[in-house]
């Protein structure tokens, strides 16, 4: 469920709500994108400080990304893509390419600097999840 800040957030800045069907036609649209990955701010209350600080970030730079917000029914579904474990999270996109992600909220000088950093970096593949391969020998209890 999102918070009215969260809700707020939206509307005051018309950041469209994504979900598996819409995002690929939000990413064609735009050539930088952030995605906001909220969860349930009452699980992860710095979703809400992270709300705030959103709408600041694009002022900061110009405008050079749009945002849009994950609905709450796809979230842990594009997480996956993404490759981020903790909440809230920024995903920087560029042309849909993968650029980097911000997680938890930060310092205003932390934000700044990691996003330059993000946004002038290339595209690499998405981490996404991989689940480790441990070998262990085989006990055949004999």
């Amino acid at each position: 469920m999102l918070s009215p800040l969260i809700k707020n957030m939206i509307e005051e800045y018309a950041y469209p709500v994504l979900d598996e069907e819409s995002i690929d036609e939000f990413l064609d649209s735009h050539n930088e994108v952030v995605l906001f990955f909220t969860e349930d701010p009452k699980k992860f209350p710095e979703t809400d400080d992270v709300a705030m600080i959103l709408p600041e970030l694009i002022k900061a730079f110009n405008g050079r990304f749009q945002a849009g917000v994950i609905s709450q029914v796809s979230q842990r579904k594009l997480q996956g893509l993404y490759g981020f474990a903790s909440w809230p999270a920024l995903v920087f996109l560029r042309q849909g390419d993968y650029l980097g992600v911000i997680t938890g909220v930060q310092n205003w000088d932390d934000y700044l600097r990691k996003i330059k950093k993000i946004l002038t970096s290339r595209p690499a593949k998405s981490p996404g999840f991989t689940i480790p391969v441990v070998n262990q020998p085989i006990n055949s209890g004999h």
